[in-house]
């Protein structure tokens, strides 16, 4: 007896949704590397070296002087490329004091406001207090709560914020070549943060056997979750690629984990998984001509 004709409906969606956890996996446990690097490199080093690299394989990729650009979209994309530079900056800072998945659940934060911006249904306001409370347990604001560098919450916060211009920005400049704007937006970031990170970068950054690891973490933050991402993207709908992307904290966090022993306590997990909730949430009840401000190609920026 044969087997039914949709016996395995799931089978095409399976591969990308694998795919896009193996991006995920790939860019958390890029920065994982990055900061085991911080002791000899520093953070500012690592943004320099991983910018500068990244922008490199963007470039091979995606040839960005190909690209035109009208008057209307110049300024856009360089307030695109700024605000790309600066959210890596600004994490990277983030995370020399403060956990991962921390991190990365305080960053995404700000596509999350940028997606309830306007909220006016009973719906959304609850996505807004889901994020708040997980804003309560991850900040060090209530009792209890304890090992969490303020500065560097706020460094991370700062990143989000960075983020939410990203996407506007993104979406006037890159309106006509799609991804490959990051080339040009990673181009714009390099210029300013690259040698500004090298200025306050530990000694150890001239050191030559840092350039292979350097090169590791730019095609594991870069290059390859850049391209699964995009292929993911191609073969999901796009609210089913949203609510997956805002697991990125809890893959982070798994990775901090992992690769750098940062255990987090209960009432962090609860934040945490109060912000992915949040995400997911917000992602999957979004009302259709709002979904282009949802986080769903926003990790091509980190």
């Amino acid at each position: 007896m044969s087997a039914p004709r949709n016996a395995f409906p799931m089978t095409p969606v399976l591969l990308p949704v694998a795919v896009l956890l193996i991006a995920m996996l790939s860019l958390q446990g890029g920065a994982s590397l990055a900061k085991s690097l911080f002791s000899t490199v520093g953070a500012p080093g690592i943004t320099a070296l991983r910018l500068g690299f990244g922008t490199l394989m963007l470039c091979i990729i995606f040839k960005p002087w190909r690209l035109r650009f009208s008057a209307a979209q110049r300024k856009p994309l360089v307030m695109y490329g700024l605000a790309l530079g600066c959210m890596n900056y600004l994490f990277y800072l983030s995370i020399r004091t403060v956990p991962l998945g921390v991190a990365v659940g305080l960053e995404f934060l700000g596509p999350l406001m940028l997606a309830l911006v306007g909220a006016r249904r009973p719906l959304d306001f609850l996505w807004v207090l889901l994020a708040v409370t997980g804003l309560w347990f991850l900040l060090p604001l209530g009792e209890g709560i304890r090992h969490i560098d303020p500065l560097g919450a706020l460094l991370a916060v700062g990143a989000g914020a960075c983020w939410a211009v990203y996407i506007l920005m993104g979406q006037r400049a890159g309106a006509e070549h799609g991804p490959a704007t990051v080339a040009m937006g990673s181009l714009i970031a390099s210029v300013i943060f690259v040698p500004l990170g090298l200025t306050f970068a530990a000694p150890g950054v001239w050191d030559w056997h840092v350039v292979p690891l350097a090169l590791l973490i730019a095609l594991l933050s870069t290059a390859i979750p850049y391209s699964l991402e995009m292929m993911a993207l191609t073969r999901l709908p796009a609210r089913i690629f949203g609510t997956l992307m805002s697991l990125e904290p809890a893959v982070a966090a798994i990775s901090g984990i992992l690769f750098l022993g940062e255990l987090l306590s209960g009432r962090q997990w609860i934040g945490l998984l109060a912000i992915i909730a949040a995400s997911a949430g917000s992602t999957l009840t979004m009302k259709p001509k709002r979904a282009k401000i949802n986080p769903i190609d926003l990790n091509e920026s980190r």
